[in-house]
């Protein structure tokens, strides 16, 4: 991409200004006397420079055919958004037996979320407020990474003596058991099992 002499940075920043400000670029006579130029050819000779490089087009069947754009633009990366399958909804309150369903997906954008997903990431629905403590609202949708093994702290999907919910994992007395995020909700200690399902990686909120 060729870079633009200071004078025609100018001129293009004169341009874009004009541009939003009035709702069309500003004419050639315009762009002369704005920059002090002697005559309007040399208006034109920077405008021919800044088409040549990328940073002018052409509007056809417009009484001021010109408009400022950016080359740069189409040279950043674009955001890398992933489909993830979301599977039912997981209780964030007292645990409940509930069977995972394919409820379709979503889109998350890996640099924003900061998260790689894999094959093994799924995402479920959050239903109840036993976690607010975490930011975890009802409604959010968790996303989760199984085969992760949990440490202590951790959000996770879990399977406890047969039912699900969305906790934090902790261990007492080299015991694992699972805390709720809000007072209403006691400490839940497995009896039998406690099986970790996924390890809880990012948050997504939809906007109400």
């Amino acid at each position: 991409m060729a870079e633009l002499t200071r004078k025609q940075e100018n001129v293009w920043d004169f341009i874009q200004e004009r541009s939003q400000a009035q709702g069309a670029p500003p004419t050639i006579r315009e762009i002369a006397k704005h920059f002090g130029f002697k005559s309007p050819n040399a208006a034109l000779l920077h405008l021919k420079a800044l088409r040549r490089k990328g940073y002018l087009k052409s509007l056809p069947g417009r009484a001021r055919t010109i408009q400022a754009v950016d080359p740069r633009e189409s040279q950043r990366p674009r955001p890398r958004v992933i489909s993830i399958p979301i599977y039912g909804a997981i209780p964030a309150g007292f645990p409940t037996e509930t069977a995972q369903e394919d409820e379709g997906c979503v889109l998350i954008d890996v640099e924003t979320l900061g998260v790689k997903p894999n094959s093994r990431t799924f995402a479920l629905k959050v239903r109840g407020d036993s976690m607010i403590g975490k930011h975890i609202i009802n409604g959010d949708v968790a996303i989760i990474e199984h085969g992760v093994h949990p440490r202590p702290g951790d959000v996770v999907a879990a399977l406890i003596d047969g039912q699900v919910t969305l906790k934090t994992f902790l261990y007492h007395r080299n015991k694992p058991y699972l805390r709720a995020e809000n007072p209403r909700y006691p400490n839940l200690i497995p009896q039998e099992e406690l099986q970790i399902q996924g390890v809880m990686v990012a948050l997504v909120r939809k906007r109400k």
